[in-house]
């Protein structure tokens, strides 16, 4: 039976060899990932439409974050960056760390994400003088660097060290300077919804005792109103946060900032307000001129390229430079 099965598989591959030939270098060449991707101009996201915040207010124009379009580096895509304007080609590892991929940079920046969604929504409530109440924090690893020597690993969440809670880095930092190179400090982790113990020796640095890792804080928390963030699964970053605590804020209050206008922007945020720089501001502004915004609000570490990039394709768009939520709620109210 097998032998049979095998003389036929043989001669129906000897009889369309060259068929079989040509499907697997066309699956090659459109399927193959290079070590590139290519950057080209996003568009804009309607937050009104992705927020819900109940009993809300309503608005009379948008606020908008922009977004940077990645494609991976399949032959075709490369081809393409050559002869379309403003597909920029750029080698992978320019974007992710050493041993990761495209695909766990993306991953990891949907975490990252969730983190801007907290930030945006904790500084929103506080700043609208509504109810806001955090019931946890969530700190993961997001970063474990080659000099560690730990079997801790990649997203778990960390729960005690040495037997002390950290709901912050500067208590991890509190418990390293505590002790001497070469101690180790016993880490209690949630890792796939399964508590465990880790350990991590203290090295030496240029810049002190280091354990070796980064984590990312995200919040569980009750609000009142209720509200519910909506995300796509192709979404991904920290740089709509201001825009999202403006949408936010705006819905919670009731004078409209839009004044009816169309307004885009980009930029991190903290708790404390702080707007941070982002990459990308080239594609992201070319994508809300596509879309005919009105302002764009950029952080001010990315407000002067901003301004060389809409001079250079004499954009008809308003560019404004902030570096704080206040100074950009101030502007859009003044």
């Amino acid at each position: 039976m097998f032998n049979k099965l095998y003389e036929n598989i043989k001669s129906f591959i000897v009889e369309n060899y060259k068929f079989l030939l040509v499907w697997g270098i066309i699956i090659f060449l459109f399927f193959y990932e290079f070590p590139f991707v290519i950057y080209t101009p996003g568009g804009i996201v309607n937050l009104e439409s992705r927020i819900e915040v109940e009993d809300g207010y309503e608005t009379e124009g948008s606020l908008n974050m922009s977004y940077v379009s990645l494609v991976k580096g399949t032959l075709p895509m490369i081809l393409l960056s050559y002869v379309i304007p403003n597909w920029d080609l750029i080698k992978s590892s320019e974007i992710t760390i050493e041993d990761e991929s495209v695909d766990e940079l993306l991953e990891m920046e949907k975490l990252y994400m969730q983190s801007s969604i907290d930030n945006a929504t904790i500084l929103a409530y506080q700043t609208a003088g509504a109810e806001i109440n955090i019931t946890r924090e969530v700190n993961n690893i997001i970063y474990i660097s080659d000099e560690a020597e730990t079997n801790l690993e990649v997203y778990d969440e960390i729960l005690q060290a040495d037997g002390q809670n950290i709901t912050t880095v500067d208590e991890l930092k509190e418990i390293v300077n505590s002790k001497k190179e070469g101690d180790t400090i016993i880490f209690t982790v949630n890792r796939n919804g399964k508590e465990r113990e880790c350990q991590a020796k203290i090295y030496d640095t240029s810049d002190g005792l280091k354990v070796g890792i980064s984590f990312l804080t995200t919040y569980e928390y009750e609000t009142d109103p209720k509200i519910s963030v909506e995300t796509k699964a192709s979404e991904s970053g920290t740089s709509g946060g201001l825009m999202l605590t403006l949408a936010i804020y705006n819905a919670l209050t009731p004078d409209d900032i839009t004044k009816g206008r169309t307004i885009v922007g980009t930029g991190t945020i903290s708790l404390d307000g702080t707007v941070g720089a982002i990459d990308g501001v080239k594609y992201k502004i070319l994508g809300a001129d596509k879309n005919d915004a009105e302002i764009f609000l950029c952080p001010m570490e990315n407000y002067e390229e901003a301004l060389r990039v809409k001079e250079e394709f004499d954009l008809d768009i308003k560019i404004h430079g902030v570096a704080t939520f206040q100074e950009a709620l101030e502007y859009l109210t003044n």
